[in-house]
């Protein structure tokens, strides 16, 4: 038999995401309009259902949003949605993304059911955790299951100083009025263990 040689190696990269991106920036044969704030957004049913069950359930199903080419979001930024989609056509976040787009995508993510953009956001904010961002990740963690994201958190704040820092920052009061499940267990955390009575009483205090 003939060996072909550098057969592989011919074979150049997939560039269906660059079509798929195109597709959406080119807004051909688009059968959907989201408004989302003052921006409209052309989009295509057969692709947002192929990559989130929410959107099939929600596109192809019996909701109402399936007989409606046109969609109203009210309850997120346009700068997130926009990702959103480039993500779900392309299956790439923004070249650099921050720690607060991270936060607001994880979330829309989750909304959606998109697995991988959730596990891209989530190791975005476990791997940059700071004072400042803690007790906002550590909240957002707490409303919506991401565990990874909470043990990181908690892993940061087992330093004393780390700690300190947190209580010193705007987001902490937020984090104490928003998740009080979560602030106690903080307590119950950073109390040593011999003093259980102490923490029966502090934690009686946020019942």
């Amino acid at each position: 038999m003939k060996e072909i040689h550098g057969e592989e190696a011919g074979v150049p990269p997939s560039d269906l995401h660059q079509h798929l991106g195109d597709l959406l920036k080119n807004q051909d044969a688009a059968d959907l309009t989201f408004q989302v704030g003052a921006q409209r957004f052309s989009a295509h049913r057969c692709v947002l259902a192929a990559r989130s069950s929410v959107f099939k359930a929600e596109l192809l199903g019996a909701m109402e949003e399936s007989s409606s080419g046109h969609i109203e979001i009210c309850d997120m930024e346009t700068d997130v949605f926009k990702s959103l989609l480039h993500f779900i056509y392309t299956d790439s976040v923004p070249p650099v993304l921050d720690v607060v787009m991270a936060s607001h995508l994880l979330v829309a993510a989750d909304r959606y059911n998109i697995g991988r953009l959730k596990q891209i956001c989530e190791e975005k904010l476990c791997n940059n955790i700071d004072a400042n961002m803690v007790a906002t990740s550590l909240a957002l963690a707490e409303q919506h299951g991401f565990h990874d994201l909470k043990e990181a958190c908690w892993q940061f704040l087992a330093s004393p100083s780390n700690l300190e820092a947190m209580m010193a920052s705007d987001s902490y009061e937020h984090l104490k009025s928003s998740c009080p499940s979560v602030f106690k267990e903080l307590i119950a955390r950073i109390l040593p263990a011999e003093w259980n009575a102490a923490k029966d009483i502090v934690l009686t205090m946020w019942k």
